[in-house]
């Protein structure tokens, strides 16, 4: 299956000059869907990703993970913005493209030493799922490594995250 003409590009958005490749019209797609679930356990397997948890963030982050968690055996714990856990919670603030903004995760989500892959739509700079593996550090676990729908090569955010697996399905 041709995951690019399920996903949807929208010119000049959130800003000119910017290409937003939107995956609403891969989500509402029942075959697309499944097969992108089922294509990312399977590439996890093979590259021997079996970890305890997966660890999704807000909210894209959240569509994948859960099910890939499912499929892996895994617990899914979300990485929140600011403000919507309800517990003690580690925070990063963190650089964007265009700005900063911050993640929590409750400080008891996962138990030191355990093994999490963390889960997102997209990688473009990197700096999202940079900022969840150093959470992740905060908590002692151990991050076997990185899946992503969507991988945006020019902005090169792969070279900004540890020297671990990392999947993608589809670049542009």
């Amino acid at each position: 299956m041709e995951l690019k003409s399920l996903i949807r590009d929208i010119p000049d958005f959130p800003k000119p000059g910017i290409t937003f490749h939107d995956i609403t019209t891969l989500l509402n797609d029942p075959q697309g869907l499944r097969y992108t679930i089922d294509t990312l356990t399977q590439k996890c397997q093979e590259a021997n990703l079996f970890p305890d948890y997966v660890v999704g963030m807000e909210s894209r982050g959240f569509i994948f993970g859960t099910p890939l968690a499912y499929h892996l055996n895994a617990g899914f714990v979300p990485v929140r913005k600011p403000g919507k856990l309800p517990a003690a919670v580690h925070c990063i603030q963190y650089e964007l493209e265009y700005g900063t903004d911050q993640l929590e995760i409750h400080q008891d989500a996962i138990a030191p030493s355990a093994k999490v892959l963390i889960v997102d739509d997209l990688i473009a700079t990197g700096g999202t799922a940079r900022a969840t593996a150093e959470l992740l550090d905060k908590l002692g676990s151990q991050v076997l490594g990185f899946a992503f729908i969507i991988e945006l090569t020019a902005l090169a955010g792969r070279q900004k995250l540890p020297d671990l697996p990392i999947i993608s399905l589809v670049s542009y």
